[in-house]
């Protein structure tokens, strides 16, 4: 069963990655796969939730600003941000700061 990521109490972020893909796949799979990989070996990952329709939609958790700038800055996260175009028609980023949080 999946399930939301289980994070700390708030604040902390959260990026919010929307996007369209173009077609095909051209190495995307794989690299989804070692990004999110490294990703959780960073200092300050909290947790990753994603899901593709017509958009895709992906969210990270972090600490701090500080952590999601140094995993902006990550050589293999920049290796993959230079193809963007391959991989994505539209995206945008958006960094947010989590103030409340509840469910069950």
């Amino acid at each position: 069963m999946t399930v939301p990521v289980r994070t700390p109490a708030p604040p902390y972020y959260a990026v919010i990655f929307t996007s369209v893909r173009t077609e095909g796949d051209a190495g995307y799979g794989e690299a989804a796969r070692r990004m999110l990989e490294l990703a959780a070996g960073q200092p300050g990952f909290l947790g990753f939730e994603s899901a593709r329709q017509e958009i895709g939609i992906s969210v990270s958790y972090w600490e701090s600003l500080e952590a999601i700038a140094a995993w902006k800055a990550h050589a293999g996260h920049r290796e993959a941000q230079a193809r963007a175009t391959d991989w994505y028609a539209r995206f945008r980023v958006r960094v947010c700061r989590v103030e409340r949080e509840y469910g069950f």
